[in-house]
């Protein structure tokens, strides 16, 4: 027999968010609480209740003594645990992001709060002693206009916001570890968040020299569900005051937060592939703003969005002045940088490895130092082509490109879908000759080795990338992102294929470019020491122009006017609408968009695009447009997300993928 329940005597109603998958049904509900559950069932605990019959996880959100509810209230089913995870902070944080990507709370708070570890929740840690924070030096920060204001600011707890323009060669992880240090030591939390593993261990060991180890966090994917939830914990209880991690970590409950940086905003690994795809620099903003705290972007090269920031007057320029920055920089050559070289090597814009990018190249390992070269695609032959009529070559499978993963292969792979094709046929013209399309760094650690013959070659990539080299003459080939960092610095930089990055259909080719060779090219020694960057491309391309004058904000300045002339992000907010035609158009018709709104489709989703989950393979997709004003992005976002929670309930379409200012838009 059950046992009777009697409902609390102090605020006996909960108010839940079920973490439902269904939009129409982002909403509270209330739900009695008994007088056992009622210590524990406070707001921000997670609790389990039953809905439509089946049990599902919820937040309590608050406690109340009424209720709007006109029917019969159920009961909390049980308290998973009493630890109060859902902040008001971060709750409120969750709806704002929710509100700005046009998802749901639900999906917000599933990339904010990681899952429970019962054991590790139920262990109680030991004291610490009060933080200890070293000296910071700040002359580092002089070489950068208004460098030290902002060090003050910080130290007086001030909301100094600034986008800065880091220095080649500079040690950017103990620069950012002098502004956790100086807000640390003000009494404030500090959040870090950076791409990936490499950037979270070296900021993590620039940090922990100035601040107490055990007041420092470092939280990424990389970690198991129960050393994860151990530091989330940590930070969660206020133990910890510096937290460094990668997208997910932007979420993390700091407390006292008094300082957001983000180093290399640009990265697409900082933009969420999950619902509701939001961008870990605007979660970050987003976060700054409604605190009141401190922010910092930080890069060797700048995006759009970070320019838009600084010319909307929300964040300052940290930049050094002109000569600094020529002095700290190296020489940077393109291919017709000298008529008289050409006149030399008349094939030298089409050779792959020109003579100027072999001769900087000799003269860097016969100095004894290692050379760096940069190559677009990592793998062997990543991309295949008929050798007849140039058609790219594709898996008859899924159309996804063939590659040639080794040498010796017996037959092309597909990249998306793993299956080989042992005759390849030219779909267009039936010829079985093919061609590569690009050269992965697997090929051109083969090539170099014939024309470097006894110097050691290095490869670092994929799985498998190297953390440092040291100072002695070598080979580095390595995709972008994957280099190493050299002892002393690289004598040169070999950037090849530029084609194959410039000539990406994509919105932000350009800008991703010059971020991809600027942070190859920050690694090598400046200009008085020798250091060469020897880039393959056309030097009146205005990328190449601004790398050889290392002008990183006159390049985003001038891609911001550009994508403000035809209407595109950061100048308008832009919605990106997956799904079937029939889906689509009925969203469009029931949401209420904004008079400025410009509809733009559809077309068919853009190759390589994932495709909304749930779908069948051979059912056909398109992508439509949804383009405002910044000023009506919010009214946009609402538009769109009450027509989904509408279309969710009646059940009679399928359902579509709403992105909120994609990264890559076609």
């Amino acid at each position: 027999m059950a046992a009777i329940r009697t409902q609390a005597e102090h605020e006996p109603i909960a108010r839940v968010l079920p973490l439902l998958t269904v939009p129409h049904l982002d909403r509270e509900f209330d739900y009695l609480v008994s007088t056992e559950q009622s210590d524990d069932a406070q707001p921000g605990v997670r609790v389990r209740v039953r809905f439509h019959g089946r049990l599902v996880d919820a937040f309590v959100l608050e406690r109340r003594s009424d209720t709007d509810h006109t029917g019969k209230l159920g009961w909390l089913d049980r308290v998973i645990s009493p630890e109060p995870v859902l902040t008001p902070e971060i709750r409120r944080l969750a709806d704002a992001v929710a509100a700005r990507y046009a998802g749901t709370r639900a999906d917000v708070l599933r990339l904010a709060i990681p899952p429970r570890h019962a054991r590790v929740e139920k262990q109680t840690a030991e004291p610490l002693p009060p933080v200890e924070v070293g000296p910071v030096d700040g002359a580092p920060w002089t070489a950068y206009n208004r460098g030290e204001q902002f060090l003050a600011a910080l130290a007086d707890g001030r909301a100094a916001r600034a986008v800065w323009q880091a220095l080649p060669g500079e040690s950017w992880p103990e620069r950012l570890a002098d502004a956790a240090a100086t807000a640390v030591r003000a009494g404030r939390g500090v959040l870090v968040i950076v791409p990936d593993q490499r950037d979270i261990d070296a900021v993590h060991a620039a940090t922990v020299k100035l601040v107490d180890e055990t007041r420092v966090a470092a939280l990424s994917a990389g970690l198991g569900p129960a050393q994860r939830y151990r530091r989330w914990l940590s930070v969660l209880r206020g133990d910890t005051r510096v937290v460094i991690g990668t997208r997910s970590a932007v979420f993390a409950p700091v407390a006292d937060l008094g300082l957001v940086m983000v180093w290399d905003d640009g990265d697409d690994t900082l933009s969420e592939p999950r619902a509701p795809y939001p961008h870990a620099r605007e979660v970050a903003m987003l976060r700054a703003h409604q605190l009141r705290c401190a922010a910092l972007i930080g890069g060797f090269a700048r995006t759009a969005e970070a320019q838009a920031l600084v010319r909307s007057g929300w964040a300052h320029d940290l930049v050094a002045l002109r000569p600094t920055v020529r002095a700290a920089s190296p020489r940077v050559v393109a291919l017709d940088d000298s008529g008289f070289e050409q006149e030399r090597d008349p094939a030298a814009r089409t050779a792959r490895l020109p003579s100027m990018a072999l001769q900087a190249a000799r003269k860097a390992l016969a100095a004894g130092a290692p050379v760096l070269v940069q190559v677009p695609r990592r793998g062997y032959v990543p991309a295949l082509a008929c050798a007849r009529c140039r058609t790219v070559a594709r898996c008859r499978h899924c159309t996804g490109p063939l590659s040639l993963p080794e040498r010796d292969a017996p037959g092309a792979v597909c990249r998306w879908c793993g299956r080989q094709d042992l005759a390849l046929r030219c779909a267009r013209c039936g010829s079985d000759a093919v061609r590569a399309v690009v050269v992965g760094a697997r090929r051109t650690a083969e090539e170099l080795g014939r024309a470097f013959a006894g110097t050691t070659v290095v490869t670092s990539g994929g799985d498998a990338i190297v953390a440092r080299v040291p100072a002695q003459p070598a080979l580095v080939v390595a995709t972008p992102g994957a280099e190493p960092v050299a002892d002393g610095g690289y004598g040169a930089a070999l950037l090849l294929d530029s084609w194959a990055l410039l000539g990406r259909q994509d919105l932000r080719a350009a800008e991703d470019t010059l971020r991809r060779w600027m942070a190859a090219s920050a690694l090598v020694r400046n200009r008085g020491d020798g250091g060469v960057v020897a880039v393959v491309a056309d030097s009146t391309i205005p990328t190449v122009q601004s790398l050889i004058r290392w002008d990183p904000v006159g390049h985003a300045e001038a891609e911001l006017d550009a994508r403000s002339e035809v209407g595109l992000p950061p100048a308008s907010h832009m919605a990106a609408i997956d799904g079937t035609s029939e889906a689509v158009h009925a969203l469009l018709d029931t949401a209420g968009l904004p008079d400025s709104a410009v509809t733009l489709g559809p077309v068919d989703l853009p190759v390589g695009a994932r495709r909304p989950p749930g779908l069948p393979p051979e059912t056909p997709v398109i992508r439509m447009l949804v383009r405002v004003p910044r000023s009506a992005g919010l009214e946009l976002a609402s538009a769109l997300r009450k027509a989904t929670a509408v279309l969710s309930a009646r059940h009679d379409v399928a359902a579509v993928r709403i992105q909120i200012d994609p990264l890559h838009i076609g």
